[in-house]
């Protein structure tokens, strides 16, 4: 077995006595004691959920989008593929880039100088070949995310907003940025009660038995700190007023 560094000391000292599960407030602001004491910069704090569903059926799938209140702490980069008044729309919007096959031919060359790709329906067409390209990195426009739509301006603006996706992976597990160590406390106890409220309406009609079996709050080098499931729908109740 190997040694422990001396970081990993450091974050056992500092859980000593911490009770696990825990709730998200008490999770969130441990979280932030031990990043101000041992990180150098401002981390990601993420939400790892396992779901109690059967990833192989159709009627399973758990797959959405919601918009964090306090956003994600970064600058995201949209990109639209649209045409005529469209393409306007989205730069009036704040789309850092929009075109047709300017783009999608740019695209074609290995530029992927964007965080998120909108396009409207009558151009999914021409966005067919490059789905080998996209779809692997998570960027091929989808109805059921919003990125696919007429409401260019709409997309764009929940996606500067700080719009996240969430999906379940084939072991049924949903891993869900909710925005930066750095954030105040109230901003990302907001936005996991947000993203927790999302999962929890987003349960298939047909799952049976315990829907969230485990969940747990993270940062980019830190623990990862179990929460109390059980009671987890009633503290966003409570969180979200």
């Amino acid at each position: 077995m190997s040694k422990l560094t001396k970081k990993q000391k450091k974050v056992m000292e500092m859980l000593e006595g911490f009770e696990q599960p825990t709730s998200s407030t008490q999770a969130i602001a441990k979280l932030q004691e031990i990043s101000k004491e041992l990180s150098k910069f401002n981390e990601t704090v993420e939400c790892h959920m396992r779901l109690g569903i059967e990833v192989k059926h159709a009627d399973q799938q758990v797959r959405s989008t919601v918009v964090l209140p306090a956003g994600l702490g970064k600058e995201v980069r949209v990109c639209v593929i649209a045409k005529g008044a469209k393409v306007t729309e989205a730069k009036e919007a704040g789309a850092e880039f929009a075109g047709t096959e300017d783009i999608i031919d740019k695209i074609s060359g290995g530029w992927f100088e964007f965080d998120t790709l909108i396009a409207t329906p009558d151009c999914m067409g021409m966005l067919g070949k490059l789905g080998k390209v996209l779809g692997p990195k998570g960027l091929m426009p989808n109805p059921k995310t919003g990125t696919v739509t007429l409401d260019i301006a709409k997309a764009v603006k929940d996606a500067k907003a700080g719009k996240v996706e969430f999906r379940a992976d084939k072991q049924g597990m949903i891993h869900c940025p909710i925005g930066k160590i750095q954030f105040s406390q109230e901003d990302l106890i907001k936005n996991f009660a947000t993203l927790a409220d999302a999962v929890l309406r987003a349960k298939p009609a047909s799952a049976k038995g315990t829907y969230v079996k485990s969940a747990y709050l993270t940062t980019t080098m830190g623990p990862g700190l179990k929460l109390d499931t059980k009671n987890l729908a009633s503290e966003v109740k409570e969180l979200l007023g």
